[in-house]
């Protein structure tokens, strides 16, 4: 028996009780010849707030084609995103992570609103990439996800390439001494020079990667940069695969299963993806109905090689990786070495494994994807640490460290910004732990990123002598020794409330522990005189976001 194509468009098109609506479509360009056809809802974050979103209105206008072309009929609609670049440091960053449930919720609004039958849809920054995946995770309706494209990297005064996060250290460096106001400046004028998210391994590019490793994106689609004409015909042809997947039946729990979420964990590990990749994908379960835990990521991640030698830490941007075949030469090095579920259905129809075949895909060039055999790390690039600082679990993005031991005498703020003033006056000394807390999803609330404080340690030459221990979180452009995610956050009553001037806190990868060495009688003493702050946001989205979210090893996901 065919499928139905009009899983839920009917209820606005047939019969005479639905003329009302009919009258409405009409007004919006539909015909007597269209009322047969699936309605697509085609969404998009496109705006004019950041580069990252720049590219999304034309590649929704040329997915339009594809669905007409394949005998839907297509309707754009678009949802937020917000800036994190731009936001970055100060208190719109803590809209940001808001804004992916925002993304999630608006779609589901709209998707159930209109009864559209299928969906198409597109995003650039950070939180967009996850919100839409979250949202066809709930919704269980055929749809297929592609990435607006990255940025093109600057060129510096001697050649070298920059990006954002180029420009985040060079603050840093400004108030060291180390750099002028004309080479900051000539640094800030080069480092974004076309339109498209940022351009290392940062979490756009990285929840790129892991839509395709997904299933959810067409094969090859997460590294073409923004301006490439490539794009207009992955978008394109995302829109006549929409339509296949109605023909075939498929839904998107159909392809987000268990081991699909192993294969973009795997992924992530091998490229050296974002820290915001543990975030985001248990998130995506919880919306798919996947059970997936934080020990999933640590059992995976250690057997992943990593080796892609990609930035923030590595050498090389997305437009690298392209150049010598884009995500899928490092599935196929992963699916020959044992270490990738090939069988997962894709937005296709066709497995991983066949999607591989038919790309006819190169091997690793040696340089910007190395073989298995010659890893950047032997472990995959994030690691689970759990201990006494964090018994509900921590994140540190292994392929961003040259050490993988840190002991040091803490040092606590209160919230990012007084470790910021810290920072730029040169008042952190070496083998410092920078402890910065009731910056968790509740707390903060919103869970900011770090990148502006991770940028100016680095800048300020503490990038490599310090670490950094927080209950909130860092951009896919951190690196160096800082460990985000500590669970339990701060304003729950986490260890990290309780760890004042002067601790010494112990992180040791391998042993997959982050220890904070102070006897249980004093912690006792402290938890008792501890006292819960009141919330820097007591009315509107905020308020309502603490009050909903749980905690990071959860993936910071909103409950009733």
């Amino acid at each position: 028996m065919a499928n139905d194509m009009k899983p839920r468009s009917r209820e606005v098109t047939d019969g005479f009780e639905r003329a009302p609506a009919r009258a409405m479509l009409r007004a919006i360009g539909m015909t007597d010849d269209d009322w047969d056809k699936p309605q697509v809802g085609v969404a998009s974050s496109w705006n004019e707030v950041t580069p990252c979103n720049m590219s999304l209105d034309r590649l929704a206008k040329r997915a339009k084609e594809g669905v007409r072309e394949a005998g839907g009929f297509p309707i754009e609609f678009m949802t937020i995103a917000v800036s994190d670049g731009i936001s970055m440091g100060g208190e719109g960053m803590r809209a940001s992570l808001v804004s992916r449930e925002v993304i999630a919720d608006s779609v589901e609004t709209m998707m159930h609103a209109e009864r559209f039958d299928a969906m198409v849809t597109f995003a650039g920054c950070d939180k967009s990439l996850p919100g839409m995946l979250m949202a066809a995770a709930r919704l269980n309706l055929s749809s297929v996800f592609l990435y607006g494209g990255s940025i093109l990297p600057g060129k510096g005064p001697r050649g070298e390439a920059l990006d954002i996060v180029s420009v985040f250290e060079a603050v840093g460096a400004r108030a060291a001494g180390t750099l002028t106001d004309e080479e900051l400046g000539l640094i800030e004028r080069s480092a974004c020079p076309t339109v498209g998210s940022c351009a290392g391994m940062f979490t756009a590019n990285t929840m790129a990667s892991v839509a395709e490793a997904l299933g959810m994106a067409l094969p090859g689609s997460a590294s073409p940069a923004a301006v490439d004409p490539r794009r207009d015909e992955l978008a394109r042809e995302s829109g006549r695969a929409v339509i296949g997947l109605l023909e075939a039946g498929i839904r998107p729990r159909d392809i987000m299963t268990k081991a699909a979420f192993e294969n973009a964990i795997a992924v992530t590990m091998a490229l050296g993806g974002s820290t915001n990749a543990v975030l985001h994908l248990l998130a995506i379960a919880y919306e798919a109905r996947v059970e997936l835990t934080l020990d999933d990521f640590d059992r995976v991640g250690r057997r992943i090689p990593h080796i892609a030698d990609t930035k923030p830490h590595g050498r090389y941007h997305m437009v690298d990786l392209d150049g010598v075949g884009g995500v899928p030469v490092v599935m196929r090095a992963l699916l020959e070495g044992g270490l990738l579920h090939g069988d997962c259905l894709t937005v296709t129809g066709r497995t991983i494994a066949e999607n591989l075949d038919a790309l006819d895909t190169a091997a690793p060039d040696g340089q910007v994807v190395r073989p298995l055999s010659q890893p950047l790390h032997r472990d995959g690039g994030i690691a689970i640490l759990r201990g006494s600082l964090a018994p509900e679990g921590a994140v540190v993005k292994v392929a961003g460290i040259d050490q993988d031991r840190f002991e040091g005498l803490a040092r606590v703020f209160d919230g990012e910004d007084l470790a910021m003033e810290a920072i730029l006056a040169g008042a952190i000394a070496p083998g410092t732990v920078l402890v910065i807390r009731y910056e968790g999803p509740k707390g903060g609330p919103g869970m900011r990123e770090m990148l502006a404080v991770t940028g100016a340690m680095k800048g300020a030459g503490r990038g490599a002598d310090c670490a950094l221990m927080t209950d909130g979180r860092f951009s896919g452009g951190t690196h160096g020794f800082c460990v985000g995610h500590i669970a339990p956050e701060a304003i729950d009553g986490g260890p990290i409330g309780l760890v004042a001037d002067g601790d010494r806190i112990v992180v040791d990868v391998p042993t997959r522990s982050i220890e904070l060495l102070v006897d249980s009688t004093e912690l006792d003493r402290r938890r008792s005189q501890w006292k819960c702050p009141e919330s820097r946001y007591p009315t509107g989205v905020l308020a309502k976001y603490a009050r909903l979210v749980t905690g990071a090893e959860r993936g910071a996901v909103t409950e009733p």
